[in-house]
């Protein structure tokens, strides 16, 4: 990743402030983005005191001239982009039968055309450079996890757009790589929403069983490195895809017990 120019979204904590410093330490040039322009700029401060070369840009990918922009700053900045990492993202939790629309909405707006409008815009530059383009998904995104219909919904769609534009540019020498990380202490679960939208709190499940955000970033730029298609990280969420390909009505019943010890779970 020497000197490769690196996109990362949702830079300011969890899963894409550790994929920041990880790239960082293997010599990358980085473009951070986040809403949270107080947050990026400590991410930002930190990595410059390490002889980072980055540029921060405050993006909330919701918003279509906003990921436009923050391509454009890569290019005006850096000339190139070589690897985009779509990794904002947001979480809810509630049955389905509960949910305001307005949560769907809003996750699809981040998860799915946050992934639609940054890779749109980076494509030419990316097809350039023969780079990588990155989705960080989750198990949700290919086994619907109940409690979290807007989160699945909005995660399966992004692995269905990542998989087109493989297969469109499949003699174009363009990377497409979908990260299923499975569970990983970040602080996706600490905003997640609400049936009403509004913010979760405390996170149900406990972190310190969970594989770190600093390991997850590891494991995506070795991936990226070797330029595969698929990463699926840990041991429950590779029993998830396999029992869920094979035995998917065995799966349902483990999944809903799962899910359903979560503590204050919407469902039992």
């Amino acid at each position: 990743m020497k000197d490769k120019v690196i996109i990362i979204t949702g830079a300011s904590s969890g899963i894409g402030k550790a994929l920041a410093c990880e790239c960082a330490g293997r010599g990358a040039r980085l473009v951070l983005a986040a809403r949270n322009i107080d947050k990026l700029n400590e991410v930002g401060e930190e990595l410059k005191k390490k002889g980072a070369d980055l540029l921060l840009v405050q993006t909330d990918v919701s918003v279509e001239e906003q990921c436009k922009n923050l391509i454009n700053q890569a290019i005006g900045k850096y000339g190139r982009i070589d690897i985009l990492i779509n990794n904002a993202g947001i979480s809810m939790r509630a049955t389905f039968e509960e949910l305001d629309l307005n949560v769907i909405r809003r996750l699809m707006d981040t998860n799915f055309w946050g992934t639609v409008y940054c890779s749109k815009y980076a494509m030419p530059a990316l097809l350039e450079s023969k780079g990588s383009l990155i989705g960080v998904s989750s198990v949700a995104g290919f086994r619907g996890l109940p409690g979290r219909s807007g989160y699945s919904a909005s995660k399966f769609a992004m692995q269905g757009l990542m998989e087109v534009i493989r297969t469109e540019n499949l003699k174009k020498g363009l990377h497409v790589l979908v990260v299923c990380p499975g569970f990983t202490a970040s602080n996706i679960r600490f905003t997640a929403l609400a049936k009403d939208g509004s913010a979760q709190g405390e996170s149900p499940r406990d972190e310190s069983k969970m594989v770190t955000a600093a390991e997850t970033a590891r494991h995506i730029c070795n991936a990226i490195e070797k330029r595969k298609r698929t990463l699926i990280l840990t041991a429950t969420g590779k029993t998830t895809f396999l029992l869920n390909k094979f035995f998917p009505a065995m799966t349902d019943k483990i999944v809903y017990n799962h899910m359903a010890k979560e503590p204050d779970s919407p469902f039992k």
